[in-house]
């Protein structure tokens, strides 16, 4: 396959997947495509298991390039060896593995936004809810009555949290530091992102995803703690 063809496979389950995102992978030494004698890159099945694999690790556990490669490496070491098992299971957002879709036709768009009907019935939000989670400004729409992957993960969090007896309005907070820190890491992304090069483009964004990995272990880690006292622990 062409790289063209590689981005269209990947684009319905990672939207945010670009051309440069796949140059920069294959520059960490995550993929190696084969080259024709033109110089262009042919990708093989194995290489977009790889690849799914990889996109996969960050956006479901945030795992830094540097731990991926070594999760690789364990792979690869074990199919080497005769064992298929892999270390890290690349799944899907509903636990399904990824298979092999034919490519779509060129210039056919991949479907990556949701409509509100598909946004409620997902997540298990009730419409009033959602309307009142958008006045808070948890979840935005992309377009009117269009909704993103991560409209659908804070939706379904929400949700989560109203049936263990929290209300919407206790939420302020959490929007609110979720901002600061926003705020907080675009400041230290910024420098890389606003670079020309693709390849410091592509640096800025895997930047940011180590950053937001690392927020959420201190948060969890955090709320552990401050919990201990309840639990009697």
């Amino acid at each position: 396959m062409s790289i063209g063809e590689v981005l269209a496979q990947l684009r319905p389950e990672f939207p945010d997947t670009t051309i440069s995102k796949l140059r920069f992978l294959e520059a960490e030494g995550l993929v190696e495509p084969r080259r024709t004698p033109s110089g262009y890159r042919k990708y093989s099945w194995d290489d977009l298991d790889r690849l799914r694999f990889v996109l996969t690790a960050q956006r479901d556990q945030y795992l830094p390039l540097r731990v991926i490669r070594e999760q690789l490496a364990a792979r690869d070491a074990e199919s080497a060896a005769g064992r298929s098992r892999p270390t890290l299971v690349a799944v899907g957002p509903s636990g399904e593995v990824p298979g092999r879709s034919p490519v779509p036709a060129q210039g056919q768009p991949a479907q990556s936004r949701l409509s509100r009907t598909e946004l409620l019935s997902r997540s298990g939000l009730e419409s009033v809810t959602l309307t009142e989670v958008e006045r808070l400004g948890l979840v935005v729409a992309v377009a009117p009555g269009w909704y993103d992957a991560d409209a659908l993960v804070i939706a379904t969090a929400v949700a989560g949290l109203l049936r263990h007896g929290l209300e919407v309005r206790h939420l302020r907070a959490v929007r609110a530091a979720a901002d600061r820190e926003s705020g907080l890491f675009a400041q230290l992304v910024a420098p890389l992102a606003r670079q020309s090069d693709p390849a410091a483009r592509a640096r800025a964004a895997e930047t940011a995803r180590e950053l937001i990995g690392l927020s959420q272990q201190l948060h969890a880690a955090l709320v552990r703690a401050g919990l201990r006292g309840a639990l009697g622990r």
